[in-house]
């Protein structure tokens, strides 16, 4: 599933494609009205997390890749599409494997913008107060929570709770506000730093943890196990990362 910083990439890409118009609509989709897209022309792209806005007057086109979505610029697969546009200057934009919405309601009333580590309107004072309200959630479950870090996903959980020591089945309410805090900034630290490597085509080779098997800290097994709500996997360190698990009322 692509995370926050991948969505930002996508949109940097098509950003040539606004002012365009749609010529023609296609795909597989059955919950979008092609007819409504032809003739209409595009006026921006916005992301929240991980999901992509196609911007329209008066409405938008939302896309989630979900855990295998991709999408091809003035290119096509050979699968069909879920959702191809083509514009009247030739180009087209082609998405597949993925969730396709029309939406009508303006996307400031619908999505909180405080809430995306990386838009500039990110609020960690709003971020804090939202992990000490669940005093029971567990660290890993808080780090994939779109509601508090939209656009952080599995690798960005791993290698925050890393970087700052925190045991994924650590309690909220158990673990000090420093450490809070500090995990709400380096999952915006990180979110950009993954955004930079994944320009380079470096990402993985900066991985501390995700898909790990020895800890680069303390040179003993990462222990690997699917964890939280979430069951999604985590690597960690039982030496190095603490585990906050003080009975909290």
């Amino acid at each position: 599933m692509p995370e926050g910083p991948s969505i930002v990439i996508l949109k940097e890409q098509v950003e040539p494609f606004a002012g365009k118009t749609v010529a023609e609509a296609g795909g597989n989709s059955k919950k979008l009205d092609l007819d409504l897209l032809a003739g209409k022309t595009v006026i921006g792209f916005k992301s929240f997390g991980k999901n992509f806005f196609i911007c329209f007057t008066g409405f938008s086109i939302r896309i989630h890749f979900m855990l295998f979505g991709t999408y091809r610029i003035n290119q096509h697969k050979d699968t069909p599409a879920r959702l191809s546009l083509h514009f009247d200057d030739g180009s087209e934009l082609n998405f597949y494997a993925c969730v396709v919405q029309h939406i009508t309601q303006p996307l400031d009333e619908l999505y909180n913008w405080a809430a995306d580590v990386m838009n500039p309107a990110f609020s960690a004072a709003e971020a804090l107060k939202k992990l000490q309200a669940k005093p029971q959630m567990l660290a890993c479950d808080a780090m994939l929570d779109q509601q508090i870090f939209a656009g952080s996903g599995n690798i960005i959980k791993n290698e925050v709770l890393f970087r700052i020591r925190v045991h994924p089945l650590s309690r909220l309410g158990a673990i000090p506000q420093q450490k809070l805090e500090e995990m709400i900034a380096e999952t915006v630290n990180y979110s950009f730093e993954f955004l930079h490597w994944k320009k380079e085509f470096t990402l993985k080779k900066h991985w501390l943890a995700h898909t790990k098997t020895i800890c680069p800290r303390d040179d003993v097994p990462f222990k690997k196990a699917h964890l939280g709500k979430t069951n999604r996997r985590s690597f960690f360190c039982e030496v190095c990362q603490v585990l906050y698990s003080s009975s909290v009322h």
